[in-house]
């Protein structure tokens, strides 16, 4: 690549190859007509090309333009023609003042050209740096903001290489880089000792050809910035300087948080696992500490049982166990559902016969359950354990918070919108307008509740499965109704559709 001093002897031959050329295109032209215009226009005239050199090449090509525009117009304007000898005094004149106007001329327009140019590299510089600070101040995440930062930088700088350099434990390690990486014998310039945390320190220095910038923030060594040492020659160092700073403080307020969100989630991680130990022990003592007291009986050779207190201790055991059970599992398919591992086996089936089977397992128990399911109700697209575990556990929350001699009921309508809208009503004490939402997060139960506050939670979860959802109201008379949609199944013919209405 062109060194600095090799990019302006380029601008330098090109801006004067354009003025002598230009200058040869207006001499070919101005010749013929030499004498009908005054030696003072030919002048004007002249000045063309110096201003075109000077503005395509600069100063120098402007000053070489100058000569040769002195040598043409007393070669070719000034009589006698096609000679350099000047003859009258006048024209001694008119050189001269040639001379001395162009040379002037060419250096303000240079300056002009200059001052132009250099308006609209700190301009472009500027929007550019614009562009960095605002996305300094985006919420990304480290890996991403320094990737954008090095890859800015060099555009910004027009730097064949910018690194990077943050501690990472006790040592310095690149972590971003834009171009081409630095080698090992240029990071052995700028860490004299390669990857200590000490060589990091407040100064700014060039070395080997490298710029190295130290980012700080309130006196703190952050890290290092390396670009290559071509950008600190080209342009100024205070925006880079100033730049680095807000550079460390971005960094800082990243890691920063990214310290904050780790020790949140700790802190949440170590809420969940002791809400989760308090909570799953609680609903596991009451169901062990029964099967151990029934087993302990039944094995126990100083009881002498009869067979009826025999069969209800057993009965009694594998109830306990078919609850130990429900409550694993449950846990499982909430996990694996959140985790998306598991997901909705769908098909056809009728809700009145999935109702009516899940009904007919809980009523046993001593309380009413009423059904309310339309005859022409269409067939839903469901996982049927899925959502029968979802009625089996609204239900079993509406009988733990209901009186026995109040029903609960279980009705299903269509909905405007194409949905099978299911509700299960009790005549308990109902809930709160601050707690509806409450009551469907992991572990949220009333201080008397026994459940281990898991239903309602797992019933979101398969609802959620399906792209449904669930909500609680107030019950007519008070009390407590959930709600939830179904998707209906896709139209069907008649000999299908009677076969789902048989199908659970």
């Amino acid at each position: 690549m062109l060194g600095i001093g090799g990019l302006a002897m380029r601008r330098t031959f090109f801006g004067t190859i354009v003025a002598l050329s230009s200058m040869a295109v207006e001499t070919a032209v101005m010749i013929p007509l030499r004498s009908h215009v005054s030696i003072a226009t030919m002048a004007l005239i002249l000045i063309v090309p110096v201003v075109v050199g000077v503005v395509a090449g600069g100063v120098v090509a402007g000053i070489i333009s100058v000569g040769a525009g002195f040598l043409v117009y007393d070669f070719f304007f000034i009589p006698p023609y096609r000679t350099l000898w000047v003859g009258a005094p006048q024209n001694w004149v008119a050189l001269g003042v040639y001379v001395a106007v162009m040379v002037p001329v060419s250096q303000v327009v240079a300056s002009m050209n200059s001052a132009k140019a250099e308006a609209r590299r700190q301009g472009r510089e500027i929007r550019e740096l614009f562009e960095i600070s605002h996305l300094l101040v985006e919420d990304k995440s480290l890996d991403v903001l320094l990737s954008s930062v090095v890859t800015t930088l060099a555009e910004v700088f027009s730097a064949d290489q910018v690194a990077l350099i943050l501690p990472e434990g006790e040592k310095l390690e690149v972590v971003a880089s834009a171009g081409e990486p630095l080698s090992d014998t240029q990071l052995r310039c700028v860490l004299p000792t390669v990857g200590q945390l000490a060589t990091l320190g407040t100064q700014t220095f060039e070395r080997d050809g490298l710029l190295v910038v130290a980012l700080t923030s309130a006196g703190r060594p952050v890290g290092l910035l390396v670009l290559s040492g071509m950008a600190s020659v080209r342009y100024e160092r205070e925006p880079l300087l100033l730049f680095a700073n807000q550079i460390a403080l971005a960094i800082e307020r990243v890691q920063l948080r990214e310290k904050a969100l780790q020790a949140r989630l700790a802190d949440e991680v170590a809420l969940l696992a002791k809400t989760l130990v308090t909570a799953v022990s609680h609903d596991l003592r009451a169901p062990l500490t029964s099967i151990k007291a029934s087993s302990s009986t039944l094995v126990d050779t100083e009881f002498n049982l009869d067979p009826d207190t025999t069969r209800r201790l057993a009965t009694l055991i594998d109830v306990q166990v078919d609850r130990l059970a429900e409550l694993v599992q449950n846990l499982l398919d909430m996990s694996r559902i959140q985790a998306g591992v598991l997901r909705p086996r769908c098909s056809v089936a009728s809700l009145e016969d999935l109702v009516t089977a899940v009904v007919d397992e809980l009523a046993p128990r001593g309380y009413v359950l009423c059904m309310e399911i339309p005859d022409d109700l269409p067939p839903i697209d469901v996982d049927v354990m899925l959502i029968s575990r979802v009625l089996v556990n609204l239900l079993e929350n509406a009988i733990r918070h209901s009186p026995k001699s109040a029903p609960i009921t279980v009705r299903a309508a269509l909905t405007k919108q194409h949905l099978i809208e299911v509700t299960v009503t009790d005549k308990g004490p109902g809930v709160s307008r601050q707690r509806r939402h409450e009551i469907f997060e992991l572990f949220a139960r009333r201080s008397d509740d026994a459940g281990a506050g898991l239903g309602l939670t797992i019933a979101k979860t398969f609802l959620e499965a399906h792209g449904q959802r669930i909500w609680v109201d107030d019950a007519p008379g008070g009390g407590a109704k959930f709600c939830f949609t179904l998707p209906v199944a896709a139209n069907l013919s008649e000999e299908p559709r009677l076969a789902a209405h048989s199908h659970y």
